[in-house]
Order: structure tokens, then sequence, then C-alpha cells
């Protein structure tokens, strides 16, 4: 059995806030992908429930006293004991679901290790609406809050360069900040045939979120300059409510190359989408 579980980021191609419900919660509309970048989850025997964190990423994480990852374990089996050892290489707080990929992938993970058998869609909804969709990392069109899933339109192959500017910014307060009319859902197609067609129909779409943001914190708007002006870009945009963002290229191997000339003090990567085991 394998003793470790991948948590890869989750991209939103687009974001559309779409309504607003009674309780508060805003309605979303979204397309979400999953690059091949992310944090990563071991487990070993122990009495008790711990959590160890490492990673370029995992200072961010510090002074967290119930992290996603223990929220998780705690939900799937209450009283059960295993020692888990996170390493964080996505930024905190960055719009690119990192906390939620981390739950998907205790919940995951701890599932096979202890042997549970639970509706891990459901224990999921419970740790945030970014959650459900981490479970599986494969694309998938997002709706309601996000527990709505549905398949992504096939997608031909792509690059993609994610960077953040080493800002965090509230989601609450992005939220919060949004002016202006809601976003109806696109139209979206079947399938792709080519990186052309992709982009264009993205063209049309947006990030409702991504002014409010740029708003927060201005540099966010920097970020998204940095990557329009890269050599072979064709589309930049920011990630959920930011202050990651993305730019897509027509090969993993072009955005590799493009990533290397972003600021070297940004978080920056470049590749291609992950392809989850079968």
């Amino acid at each position: 059995m394998s003793l470790a579980r991948f948590a890869p980021a989750k991209v939103n191609l687009y974001l559309h806030v779409t309504g607003k419900r009674d309780d508060g919660y805003h309605l979303l509309d979204s397309l979400a992908v999953f690059p091949n970048v992310g944090d990563m989850l071991r487990v070993a025997q122990a009495g008790a429930l711990t959590l160890d964190i490492s990673g370029p990423c995992g200072a961010g994480l510090a002074g967290e006293a119930d992290n996603l990852v223990l929220r998780a374990a705690r939900l799937l089996a209450p009283g059960r004991g295993a020692a888990l050892f996170l390493e964080k290489n996505l930024p905190v707080a960055s719009g690119i679901g990192g906390g939620s990929a981390d739950a998907a992938a205790a919940l995951r993970l701890l599932s096979a290790f202890w042997g549970v058998t639970a509706d891990l869609p459901a224990l999921a909804l419970q740790l945030g609406a970014d959650v459900p969709v981490c479970l599986a990392s494969r694309p998938a069109r997002m709706q309601g809050i996000g527990e709505i899933l549905a398949p992504a339109p096939r997608l031909p192959d792509f690059g993609m360069v994610l960077v953040n500017p080493g800002v965090a910014v509230p989601t609450q307060a992005v939220f919060k900040a949004r002016q202006g009319a809601f976003t109806p859902p696109p139209a979206l197609p079947e399938a792709w045939a080519s990186v052309d067609a992709m982009v264009a129909d993205l063209g049309n779409c947006t990030n409702s979120l991504q002014d409010a943001a740029i708003g927060i914190a201005p540099v966010i708007g920097e970020a998204l300059a940095a990557l329009a002006a890269l050599p072979g870009a064709r589309l930049a945009r920011m990630s959920g409510s930011g202050a990651t963002c993305f730019a897509i290229f027509n090969t993993p191997a072009q955005a590799a190359t493009a990533a290397a000339l972003l600021p070297g003090e940004w978080w920056r990567w470049g590749g291609g989408l992950y392809q989850p085991p079968l």
C-alpha cells in the first residue's frame, strides 16, 4: 500500500460569481484543472494524531493550530492515531486550493491507511467548498458553492505557468470587495480540439474576483502583466480569489521555459497538467 498521496494545486481557468444564497454564500461557476505541482502528504503508524510540516512554504502554516489535514483526519475517524508529514510546496492562502488539496489528500490517504469506508465527497464538503473537486484531482466544472461537479470539456494538451507574487489575500475580504452584477455561466463545448479553440472560449470568460483582489493587493496586477508579457503566453488570469495567477501556453515545455523568466523572488512554476493514476 502506498503511504503517500500527492495533493496537486487547483487552478480556476475562469470563475464566475453567478449569484448569492440567502445564507450569504456566493454561487459560482468555474472550470478547475490540476497542474502537476503540489504538496505531498505521508503517513506512518502512531498512537496519537500528529502533523509535521516541512517544505519551502511550510513556514506559512507554522502558527496554525487546527490545520485542514488534522480536521480531515478527525472527521474521518475520530480518536484514531497517525503520524502525518506534510511537505508544503504551494503558497498558503493563494487561490490554488493548497489547503483544500491537502485535506482531500488526507481523506484519501487515511481512508486507505486505516481501512475506513466513508462517503468521502460528503466529508470533503464539510471541510470546505473546494475540497470535493480536489478528491479526484481531475478537470471538472464546479457550480453551486463548489459541491456540484460535472466533467470538464475534453482538454487539449497545453502548458501553464503559475506565479504568486508573495502576498496572501483573504478570500472573505475579496468576496466582500467584489462589485458589479453577477456573471452568468458560460456555454462550454463537450471538447476543445485545440489550444486555440480553448483560449478563444476562455477569453470570453472572466474571474469575477480579479478586480477586487487587485484592489486589495495591487501586486496581483503586476503579476498578470508579467505573465501576459512572457513569450508564447496565450491567456493570463488570476486563479480563485488570488493571489496566484496563471498563463496558458501551447505546450508544457514552453511553459516551463517561460516560468524561468519571471522574477526570482516570486513563487513560480511551469509545466503541464497532473495525470492522476487510473
